[in-house]
């Protein structure tokens, strides 16, 4: 007789860890809160889905600012490139754009999540919809089956997948998080790990929407720039504040420095090809073509158009001012300002704005050799429930999946 596994959870995790199990030979039953599979996954990378990173397998946990070190071994047992070959083999051709992001050629998400559920399909995992998982039973610490809201169904073993508590429309409200503590986990506290920021400057909204490529972003805790990140790449400007691929990377950190009760500045660089010395004699090659015209008119080719107005009201120069009558002084200082754009930071966006939760249950815990409880026999756990968290890039739904792989097929092979 086959061993009957049940998953709670329907996303990319869950359907990983489902049809893992089920390729092993075990009776898989898949329950969902929702009635979509996938939901969550479906709308991420703004419906494009980045499934992973091409980057060498060996360096991935670095990319992982929550518990990195605990996915090696989920990372190395299926790697990117074993991820690229099953979606290929579903009908998944992927594409790598900068920096190393990988998405299918298709730029649709639903193509990824509906090759998750063929797969689960394909290995005879059956599927209950609608279905919430109210408790998790357990007797003489080895799980026993789950209670749901309609019934009983009995196992040996369990997968909790869950997700995190950032997107609660799709489903992820923290389920996984009660489920786990009854059983006598510890639940790091949950808190958003890349989410856009809030500034307390308002001029923001002059530029909400204005992306900027190719800039670096700084963030400095107090007044210690000792203690201080910095990203390159693309950022956005929103209403509320800062937001895009180089700001939720920093999101995370100046999010914990908040916490702790810290002023948090964040300067931009709007020219790092550029040092101070070279901006200045651009300026003034610029400035040389258009000595007559007006301050306010004359950082075209400097700057985006939206921009413009709020650098000149920020540099303190006179816009109307002829630019053959800009002081060096007036000069220099714009260079600083164009340098050293700074914003500070008064709060995270909440956690139902985030794209990842950091926080769930304690990686001291989990096995993760297997992805099995510690303290339970034969709870397994994967995906966003567990305490880890990545940069963009990938990495994220990399974990998910590899997690789940390993989950469903220690739930298993482990007996």
């Amino acid at each position: 007789m086959a061993d009957k596994v049940i998953v709670i959870g329907g996303g990319a995790a869950g359907l990983m860890a489902a049809g893992s199990a089920a390729e092993r030979g075990a009776d898989a039953v898949l329950l969902e809160k929702n009635d979509i599979l996938g939901k969550k996954l479906r709308i991420s990378g703004k419906g494009r889905c980045n499934i992973t990173n091409a980057m060498p397998i060996n360096d991935f946990t670095a990319c992982y600012p929550g518990n990195g070190r605990f996915l090696y071994s989920a990372l190395t047992r299926f790697t990117n490139q074993d991820l690229t070959a099953f979606f290929g083999r579903y009908g998944v051709k992927t594409k790598v754009e900068r920096g190393g992001r990988v998405f299918p050629e298709s730029d649709s998400a639903h193509q990824v999540a509906d090759a998750l559920i063929r797969y689960a399909k394909d290995h005879g995992v059956e599927f209950r919809m609608n279905t919430r998982v109210t408790e998790i039973s357990a007797i003489n610490g080895q799980i026993d089956g789950v209670e749901t809201d309609v019934g009983f169904l009995s196992a040996n073993r369990v997968i909790l997948a869950t997700g995190g508590a950032s997107y609660p429309g799709t489903g992820s409200t923290g389920d996984g998080y009660r489920l786990a503590a009854a059983l006598g986990h510890t639940i790091i506290t949950p808190f958003p790990a890349l989410v856009p920021l809030r500034t307390r400057e308002t001029w923001v909204k002059q530029v909400s929407g204005l992306s900027l490529r190719n800039v670096s972003a700084t963030i400095i805790k107090g007044n210690d720039t000792k203690r201080a990140a910095t990203e390159f790449g693309e950022m956005l400007f929103a209403h509320f504040g800062v937001t895009g691929p180089i700001i939720l990377t920093l999101s995370r950190q100046a999010g914990l420095w908040l916490r702790e009760g810290f002023p948090v500045t964040l300067r931009i660089d709007l020219k790092p090809a550029l040092s101070e010395s070279q901006l200045d004699q651009r300026i003034q090659r610029d400035f040389g073509q258009v000595q007559r015209k007006q301050f306010k008119n004359s950082l075209g080719r400097l700057l985006p158009k939206n921009l413009i107005p709020v650098i000149v009201a920020l540099s303190g120069i006179d816009p109307e001012k002829p630019v053959h009558q800009i002081t060096r002084s007036e000069r220099l200082n714009l260079v600083t300002l164009l340098k050293r754009l700074e914003l500070s930071i008064i709060e995270t966006l909440p956690l139902q704005a985030a794209i990842v939760t950091a926080g769930g249950v304690c990686v001291k815990e989990i096995d993760p050799k297997t992805m099995q409880s510690r303290l339970v026999k034969g709870l397994f756990f994967a995906g966003e429930v567990i305490d880890v968290d990545g940069v963009t890039g990938g990495f994220n739904l990399q974990a998910a999946f590899s997690t789940g792989r390993l989950a469903g097929i220690s739930a298993v092979e482990g007996n």
